[in-house]
């Protein structure tokens, strides 16, 4: 098992857009691996390859009963029916803010085997697929917040510890 270690905000890795997979070999596995063991810890529900400094389009989800991962994820369809719902990341650990998500998602990738897959869900599970593809696109979910809950986050941001460029 390899819990690997978390990059926060600030961390220039979290802003840039991840390169897709083009090799499915032992270092594609070892990375759907040590994404699956990172998710696995309480509280997580997904985490994406950039989160533990890989610039590689793989993320993994454990929601429910339903835990897996995606390569080269792609959203490909998002109900027009939204919903505010709290939000938080692991790179931006202690803070929470509602965020407005569309309520079901559908993402196609592939596998290791570089097979085509789906995954598709509802409310937090939707949640978790904008998450994550989110971050490979060089998103967080505060680039998501209104103005004022942004302005709050980013001041709360900076006051923490964690924050990268106080490292």
């Amino acid at each position: 098992m390899a819990l690997r270690e978390l990059r926060y905000f600030g961390d220039p890795v979290l802003k840039t857009v991840s390169d897709p997979v083009t090799r499915f070999d032992k270092s594609t596995e070892a990375l759907v691996t040590d994404l699956l063991d990172t998710v696995d810890a309480p509280g997580r529900a997904g985490l994406a390859a950039p989160q533990i400094g890989v610039n590689l389009r793989v993320f993994s989800y454990d929601v429910g009963s339903l835990k897996g991962y995606v390569i080269n994820p792609e959203i490909v369809e998002l109900s027009e029916e939204t919903h505010e719902i709290t939000e938080g990341c692991l790179s931006v650990p202690e803070l929470w803010f509602p965020t407005v998500r569309a309520k079901h998602a559908v993402v196609k990738g592939v596998d290791l085997r570089n097979e085509p897959i789906v995954v598709e869900g509802d409310d937090v599970l939707a949640q978790c697929l904008q998450h994550e593809t989110d971050h490979l696109d060089g998103l967080l979910y505060l680039d998501r917040l209104t103005q004022d809950r942004k302005k709050k986050a980013l001041r709360e941001a900076r006051g923490k510890d964690w924050f990268w460029s106080r490292r």
